[in-house]
């Protein structure tokens, strides 16, 4: 199945259903009077969140959702049935835009969330609503209210409580891979995680935490390179950043210069993903020179105050000691965070 994180659809509210005119026509009643009755209201269209999905794959080739019109009222006072509401199941961590300004919406960043995308339009008063003493027979109703049209950018946010970022082929999909049961792609040349992985790491019966592997990024991922922008989004819901520094130094890099490169694109992509609790991890030690970078590594994070540890996902040195603190450091903030204010752009589950 494709990852897919960002999709734009156009969802459409069922139209009310048209009031009715009509009059009793009844034996032994000359005078029954009016009895048309209203429309019913349309469906509402509603995202639902649903933890087994994992793409908006879905909805790639579904972008138009349109919810069913109410039924028109009818004579002997019968109204219009209400239209039937659409519901549409999207990942856990899925955000609603408005397509034009960009304004959060809707955040459902919890299991089991519903919320309303389109309004279902109101339907139509029928004639027994306008008798009067003296309008005593009616022939006026009104018609059902279109539904609402919104056009929405949808995005998936992965919910992870830490996150492994750094350069492309460093070893953040061996991490994971030796860490949790998530097999990603792995191969000896760049890029070859091209979506985020996710995996849980067990540290006892009753302690564990969801990691996130994302794609590799490169120097200028702030503004897209590498599509960088759509890589790092995935890091604002997590309560840790790990950055993996490879230590084999290939092609003469530096690995603190890794660092401090990675440490810039967080800053320029969002101030707040450079402030979040942060551990090096040093990759690839059972390479020759391996521990002499490492040593200078702590030689510069440490009085800054980064932990910073030495591992080697190909012999699993290291790897546990890991774990343990990013589980430390995932309890003291809190599991995933989800944004800082609730959206309040679009209803909840009323479907009245």
């Amino acid at each position: 199945m494709r990852f897919i994180d960002e999709v734009k659809i156009v969802a459409i509210g069922g139209g009310g259903g048209n009031g009715c005119v009509a009059f009793r026509r009844e034996k032994y009643v000359p005078r029954g009077g009016p009895s048309g009755g209203d429309g019913g209201r349309g469906g509402h269209v509603l995202l639902h969140s649903d933890r087994r999905l994992g793409t908006l794959l879905d909805l790639r080739y579904r972008p138009r959702l349109a919810a069913k019109r109410g039924e028109h009222g009818r004579g002997k006072d019968q109204y219009g049935g209400r239209g039937a509401d659409l519901t549409v199941d999207v990942p856990v961590g899925t955000i609603v835009k408005d397509e034009e300004s960009g304004e959060i919406l809707a955040d459902l960043d919890r299991e089991d969330m519903t919320v309303i995308i389109a309004q279902g339009g109101a339907g139509g008063l029928g004639n027994i609503h306008f008798a009067s003493s003296v309008r005593q027979a009616p022939r006026i109703a009104t018609p059902g209210k279109p539904g609402e049209e919104r056009h929405l950018r949808l995005e998936l946010r992965l919910l992870a409580d830490a996150g492994l970022l750094g350069f492309p082929n460093v070893g953040k999909s061996s991490i994971i891979a030796r860490l949790s049961a998530a097999r990603p792609r792995i191969a000896d040349y760049p890029f070859t995680t091209l979506v985020p992985n996710l995996g849980v790491v067990r540290i006892d019966e009753g302690s564990s935490f969801v990691l996130a592997d994302v794609p590799g990024l490169i120097e200028g991922a702030h503004t897209g390179a590498g599509l960088g922008t759509r890589f790092l989004k995935h890091l604002a819901r997590t309560a840790v950043l790990v950055h993996v520094i490879d230590l084999s130094a290939p092609d003469g890099r530096d690995p603190f210069a890794d660092f401090e490169a990675l440490q810039h694109e967080l800053a320029a992509a969002d101030p707040e993903l450079a402030a979040k609790p942060q551990i090096v991890v040093g990759n690839k030690l059972d390479v020759t020179d391996a521990p002499e970078h490492l040593q200078r590594l702590r030689a510069e994070l440490e009085p800054r105050g980064m932990d910073v540890f030495g591992v080697s996902a190909a012999t699993g040195a290291g790897l546990r000691t890991l774990a343990g603190r990013i589980a430390g450091l995932v309890a003291e903030q809190g599991r995933a965070v989800a944004a800082d204010e609730a959206p309040t752009g679009l209803a909840g589950d009323d479907r009245d």
